[in-house]
């Protein structure tokens, strides 16, 4: 049942008298004299014709029904067929709404194209929150923040290993005084503060970009960050004010 005409751009969609008759599972030549005598009462206005092939090769006349009068014709042939009435002109129109190559599409192409669409909406959905996520750390990013102090805010993360963890993957390097950044990542990922200890000795810090703050906390939902042993399995951040609870 394929029978849909779009009249023009602004027209309204029709159905054929033959697929209502399909639809009815009643005798095309039944449904055409009921839409003549609805016609000739003035319920409905008599629909233009095409002619088209029936079952047995005839060519034959069919009426372009428009959506009003096609309810009209079935409440006075066979009111309980409404109800799947409905659903074809649903399906129909949503047909109507796709482009042409697509509905020229297999089932099966179309099922595989569906669940390739519903794959896209969710990775959207994620990147869309890891975006979210990762702009609200980034908002709330100290200045001269530190890996470990980014860290207290990341469920779960063991902190004694954050710095140790970056320094075996060579993004920092351990010095006597602190920690350095690594060339390749000094001023994309961190930067290096200098300041002077309690003994007025000149020390050594590294603290995160934004970008390296995006970047850690990408690492954190990669599962690429160590993680305490009590840790409960969520990834979720906390505020700078809700720390007393992160080790």
């Amino acid at each position: 049942m394929t029978d849909l005409t779009l009249q023009g751009n602004t027209q309204a969609l029709t159905m054929t008298s033959a697929e209502i008759a399909q639809i009815l599972e009643s005798r095309h030549d039944h449904v055409k004299r009921s839409i003549e005598r609805l016609a000739g009462r003035g319920i409905i206005k008599l629909p233009p014709t095409e002619e088209v092939k029936n079952h047995l090769g005839q060519t034959v006349k069919s009426y372009q029904v428009n959506k009003r009068d096609s309810y009209v014709v079935v409440a006075q042939l066979s009111p309980e067929f409404t109800a799947r009435l409905v659903d074809r002109w649903q399906y129909l129109e949503e047909q109507a709404a796709l482009p042409s190559w697509a509905r020229n599409l297999t089932k099966e192409a179309r099922i595989a194209l569906e669940d390739l669409s519903s794959q896209v909406d969710h990775y959207k959905g994620e990147t869309n929150r890891l975006n979210a996520v990762c702009n609200d750390l980034a908002e709330n990013l100290k200045a001269g923040l530190t890996p470990v102090e980014f860290c207290r805010m990341l469920n779960g993360v063991n902190l004694n290993r954050v710095q140790p963890v970056l320094v075996e993957r060579k993004h920092l390097l351990r010095t006597p005084h602190g920690y350095r950044s690594a060339a390749a990542y000094r001023d994309k990922l961190f930067t290096e503060r200098r300041y002077l200890n309690r003994d007025d000795r000149p020390c050594e810090k590294v603290v995160l970009t934004q970008k390296g703050a995006k970047w850690l906390y990408a690492q954190y939902e990669q599962g690429r960050l160590e993680m305490r042993k009590d840790w409960d399995g969520h990834y979720s951040h906390v505020l700078f004010d809700d720390q007393e609870n992160v080790a």
